[in-house]
């Protein structure tokens, strides 16, 4: 493992400009891939300050690409960066800073959605779950296409206290969409309340820290940019099973436009929706007539608390799909209307 010098003591020796690196390994951002590179190192650098002091830090980063963040990070007085890069492309050049930066950088060349981070930094980091978060964080400027089963696979994570977080209450920056970044931070009320405002805020104190233009980025997106920092709590407000929680929610926000009853009511067989909702919702206190964006995490803690209750009594009503149903109920209608 790298040992870090006396503080502050590291700067990155001068090097060709991160365009002349994509340049010089004609580099291309892959449309297919939502790849966009960010050249201007003032703005990266502003994002590694959102992520807070990195003295002698141990900090994971997710898709590098050309090494723009990668160079704000080793910059930032840390004691060891680790990167994941998926695309074989970029590695030439990020090698390129590990050896002007002895030590300093690992690379690997893998998928940061299977990469197992648990063993990779030392044991001696670890803290309680109670304490304040380890010397251990997470930055990255994600792809689009990843960023959200990313995050919904670290929250989950973040439940098991697990992957990133064996080390403790691991914190996050990250960078998003704006509209993704909007819904992550979005209040009871909010027209961007969705899943991911209940699933981020239920597990994690969440901010969006900082707002960058889409011109800043090349190709430029067609949207603005939003980082987001996240701390795991102490304690979750809603202290259910991830996937459960991830049913009820998601089971919530399917009908966002109509009364929350008609989306919770896809929890239960249309045989007895009608009186299992109602059910649920009076057990809950939870008006019907709310839509789901006017539901705050309370409102979600009572309803995950009761639907546990109602699985806990039925063994099968949790593997219960409403979807599953249907189809079931469209093949069947077929056949009869085959034999008639």
């Amino acid at each position: 493992m790298a040992v870090s010098g006396p503080l502050g003591t590291f700067r990155l020796p001068p090097l060709p400009t991160i365009r002349e690196i994509i340049r010089l390994f004609k580099l291309q951002a892959v449309k297919q891939l939502s790849q966009n590179f960010l050249l201007d190192l003032r703005l990266t650098d502003k994002i590694v300050r959102k992520a807070g002091s990195l003295t002698n830090a141990y900090v994971y980063e997710v898709g590098p690409g050309p090494g723009g963040i990668t160079r704000s990070i080793l910059n930032a007085g840390i004691a060891e960066l680790l990167v994941v890069e998926k695309d074989s492309r970029f590695i030439p050049g990020l090698q390129m800073l590990s050896d002007a930066a002895p030590g300093k950088l690992r690379i690997v060349h893998g998928d940061v959605l299977t990469f197992k981070i648990e063993r990779a930094f030392p044991e001696s980091l670890k803290r309680q779950w109670e304490d304040d978060p380890p010397n251990v964080h997470i930055i990255g400027n994600l792809p689009f296409s990843v960023s959200t089963p990313l995050i919904i696979k670290w929250l989950e994570n973040v439940s098991h206290r697990n992957g990133p977080f064996a080390y403790g209450r691991t914190q996050m920056t990250l960078t998003f969409q704006k509209e993704v970044a909007e819904r992550l931070i979005a209040s009871k009320g909010s027209k961007q309340r969705s899943r991911l405002s209940i699933m981020a805020q239920y597990l994690c104190d969440v901010q969006h820290v900082l707002t960058i233009p889409g011109r800043a980025f090349v190709p430029k997106p067609e949207v603005d940019v939003g980082v987001v920092h996240f701390t795991p709590l102490t304690q979750p407000k809603i202290e259910q099973p991830f996937k459960l929680v991830e049913k009820v929610v998601q089971n919530a926000f399917q009908f966002r436009r109509k009364y929350c009853y008609r989306g919770l009511g896809m929890l239960f067989p249309e045989a007895q929706r009608m009186e299992r909702t109602g059910k649920l919702l009076e057990s809950a206190d939870v008006d019907p007539t709310l839509r789901p964006t006017q539901l705050s995490v309370s409102h979600f803690q009572s309803l995950c608390d009761v639907y546990r209750k109602m699985c806990d009594e039925d063994p099968h009503l949790f593997a219960y799909n409403f979807r599953e149903e249907l189809r079931h109920t469209s093949e069947k209608r077929e056949r009869d209307d085959g034999e008639s």
